[in-house]
């Protein structure tokens, strides 16, 4: 009896991972919205670290926690790193890419509670006197992730976080 309960997780523990394996390698998360805002206003915004801790989602989430900014001042080269207790963990951005008052490209680095390796685009497309942003995290998806993600949502776990910010970035930005 033993042994049958013992072959049967094993077999369910090999199904869960051959299914896990057998999905995308990479993940990618998005939310857009419009802002009554020109896209040079709402790009500034984005561009420069020191203005995110105006709308950034996960700047409340730890009155501790540290942060630190080097490189260029913003734009391309510009970096902000972070390290807090529990969920704001520790991490680095470096602004990558930035044409100007369009595309904003940053690679997110995770450090703790657990190390990814990701990228951040931020898109801005003039409508008429508003703008379409649009906020994207993308990478690759190890078979660690695609294990998590059969319980865990990337796109639920960030996208709501995502539609935050969005929304804090209106707030400035129509002010």
């Amino acid at each position: 009896m033993l042994i049958s309960l013992a072959v049967l997780v094993l077999i369910v523990l090999a199904a869960v991972l051959a299914y896990a394996a057998s999905r995308p390698n990479t993940f990618r998360v998005e939310r857009a919205l419009f802002i009554d805002a020109p896209p040079e206003h709402i790009f500034a915004l984005i561009n420069d670290f020191h203005h995110w801790t105006a709308w950034s989602p996960w700047e409340k989430l730890d009155p501790t926690m540290t942060r630190t900014y080097a490189g260029a001042a913003l734009g391309k080269g510009a970096a902000y790193e972070w390290d807090g207790k529990g969920k704001a963990g520790k991490g680095r951005m470096l602004l990558t890419r930035s044409n100007a008052s369009t595309l904003i490209l940053i690679q997110l680095d995770f450090i703790k509670p657990f190390e990814a390796h990701n990228i951040a685009e931020f898109t801005l497309v003039p409508q008429g006197t508003a703008t379409q942003v649009t906020w994207a995290m993308y990478g690759p998806q190890p078979l660690v992730a695609k294990v998590m993600g059969l319980v865990f949502s990337m796109n639920r776990l960030v996208g709501g976080d995502f539609e935050t910010g969005l929304a804090n970035l209106k707030r400035l930005a129509e002010t």
